[in-house]
């Protein structure tokens, strides 16, 4: 089997594939795409830094502001809402060291997103930090998520 871009009528084939069946028919799928929690995106980096100094980077009231917007204060416990100037969501799963899980709305969207954060610690300073973001409205939206995602983890990078 194998796969190959095609464009429809108008032109926009971002992210469109098909794939070869066995029986030389094409089927459509669309790049981060699912049928269970739609368009999604994941990013990850691996830093040279020890699990705990990333923790530090993402839930200090700086590092909250550099991946959920200005304006955001909250106490990192599962249910907590939070508001900021990107959106508003609530935590959902808080685990020190390891993960977050919220959901997050930015104005404008229909509905909220789900957001999960994971810190994998790969030797004594080195640890891998992954945003992977699911139930995004669509192909503009998940492209937008990923240029997002990718910024913050380079400002993370330099925070370093």
């Amino acid at each position: 089997m194998g796969y190959a871009l095609y464009g429809n009528e108008r032109g926009d084939d971002w992210g469109k594939i098909r794939k070869k069946t066995g029986e030389g028919e094409m089927n459509q799928k669309i790049v981060g795409k699912t049928k269970s929690v739609g368009f999604q995106i994941g990013v990850r980096r691996t830093l040279p830094v020890s699990q705990e100094k990333a923790w530090e980077l993402l839930t200090s009231a700086e590092g909250l502001e550099s991946w959920l917007g200005a304006g955001i204060s909250v106490m990192l416990q599962p249910g907590q809402k939070y508001y900021s100037d990107e959106g508003t969501g609530e935590f959902r799963i808080v685990k020190p060291l390891q993960q977050l899980r919220l959901t997050w709305q930015k104005e404008g969207w229909q509905r909220p997103s789900t957001v999960q954060v994971r810190l994998i610690a790969k030797e004594a300073n080195k640890t891998t930090i992954s945003f992977h973001q699911e139930h995004l409205a669509d192909e503009k939206v998940r492209e937008a998520m990923k240029e997002h995602w990718e910024a913050v983890l380079d400002r993370i990078r330099e925070n370093i």
